[in-house]
């Protein structure tokens, strides 16, 4: 009788797999990259195209083929093979390239495959775990393996390969968590031992600004730190000083960002960039801006030197790790509420204002890690807004370091509105727009 249940129990199993695997419940577009199978969730797809003749992107990475106008929004478009070291055909120049739409939160861009084939429904129980010798890719961005039609299909993720914040958030999360326990312990220790857990309190606000949002606090920014965790103090319950969640941390570090972020500088803060800028007699001037997003200060930026030194040859090396936004700062278009400073360096096209080709020249957008090695030339002004406090003191260190190396002697760095250099350094600005030069 036990043999005849155990019998009836694996058959009841081996339906319950047959059920589980006929299910469908998950929904992919497969295409194929250096002669392998892979497959996409739908719901990361926006659409499927057949495109070519992208606009080209000076100083791009190389993975980056350019950007396309897809019914009047702008895109990148990227190279998956040459983005994953993957052998690509050559094309005629004319030739289309099979397309991928893609949508990842409010980014919708482009990627390159060889070929795309069809939509796949699967049972998401039958997603195998990634394993490395499945594929030509790095592992970690690989969702999983699946079998179907005799075809394996490597099933990629792609919040991972564009979106890698996420990772870090829920990595930032486990770090917080574990901080805040051993805050609590220390506050008690304290307590008992009658030290002020408010010291402790901002200690620990100051590792959580860094598990949560990567901000090192520093020497940089000590007088802003202690200043606004003064407010926070304040404004909060003594036991409720701790940031708990990445939106306490965004309302913490509110009031640190400098003037203009994100945007095309105004014509205040314009004018007041410009009379801050040092005196230049050389005919060529360098400037380095590591960290540019999506370029707005860059852009502002070539134009009021191009104010500022009007017979100079302006050379101007725009850095920042996030691919999506490099790729799309060369081709911004802007509606009809630009600031009136910049008049004279815009152009009507046919989707809105741009810049003219002078300044446009000027400028050299580059996907680039600020950690890594940055060959440049000596340089005449640094503008490095708010970067520096977004990697690890000893980083930080290093690359103030590799500043003063790269600045000619009469040289000057920009830094955020509450950074401050110290020992070395001799401040030669002004409150709103802190610069430094070397002593």
């Amino acid at each position: 009788m036990a043999a005849q249940t155990a019998e009836q129990q694996a058959n009841a199993d081996t339906a319950e797999a047959a059920k589980r695997a006929g299910k469908v419940d998950f929904k992919m577009v497969t295409f194929s990259l250096a002669g392998k199978e892979y497959g996409i969730d739908i719901m990361s797809v926006k659409e499927i195209a057949k495109a070519g003749r992208f606009t080209y992107v000076p100083n791009a990475a190389t993975y980056v083929r350019g950007v396309y106008n897809l019914r009047g929004e702008i895109i990148s478009v990227i190279d998956l093979r040459i983005f994953f070291h993957l052998p690509a055909e050559r094309k005629a120049e004319e030739a289309l390239e099979s397309l991928i739409i893609l949508r990842i939160d409010e980014h919708v861009f482009g990627v390159i495959v060889d070929a795309i084939d069809k939509v796949v429904g699967i049972s998401s129980s039958n997603i195998q775990p990634p394993h490395p010798i499945f594929g030509d890719i790095n592992v970690k961005y690989i969702k999983g393996i699946v079998e179907n039609g005799g075809k394996l299909y490597i099933i990629l993720d792609v919040e991972k390969i564009f979106a890698p914040e996420r990772e870090e958030d829920i990595e930032a999360k486990a770090k917080s968590a574990s901080l805040l326990q051993k805050e609590g312990e220390l506050i008690e220790r304290d307590r008992r031992t009658g030290d002020r857990g408010a010291d402790v309190a901002l200690d620990f606000v100051r590792e959580t600004l860094a598990a949560f949002r990567g901000f090192h606090g520093s020497e940089l920014t000590d007088a802003w730190f202690r200043s606004r965790f003064a407010e926070w103090k304040a404004s909060r319950k003594a036991q409720d000083l701790q940031l708990k969640e990445a939106s306490e941390a965004d309302e913490f570090l509110g009031s640190f960002w400098s003037p203009e972020t994100g945007r095309l500088w105004d014509d205040d803060y314009a004018a007041a960039f410009e009379a801050a800028l040092p005196p230049i007699e050389a005919r060529s001037i360098n400037v380095w801006n590591p960290g540019c997003g999506k370029g707005y200060e860059t852009w502002s930026v070539a134009c009021i030197m191009r104010k500022r030194y009007p017979e100079a040859r302006i050379r101007i090396w725009a850095n920042d790790s996030d691919l999506l936004a490099i790729s799309m700062a060369p081709n911004m278009v802007f509606g009809e509420n630009v600031p009136p400073y910049y008049g004279d360096f815009l152009g009507r096209g046919r989707n809105g204002l741009a810049f003219i080709q002078s300044i446009r020249d000027s400028i050299f957008f580059e996907f680039h890690d600020i950690l890594n090695a940055n060959t440049l030339p000596p340089l005449d002004l640094i503008l490095c807004r708010d970067v520096l406090s977004f990697i690890p003191p000893i980083d930080q260190k290093r690359l103030i370091g590799d500043f003063s190396d790269k600045l000619k002697p009469n040289g000057v760095i920009f830094t955020g509105a509450n950074e401050r250099l110290g020992e070395g350094w001799a401040h030669v600005g002004t409150e709103a727009v802190p610069a430094f030069r070397k002593v």
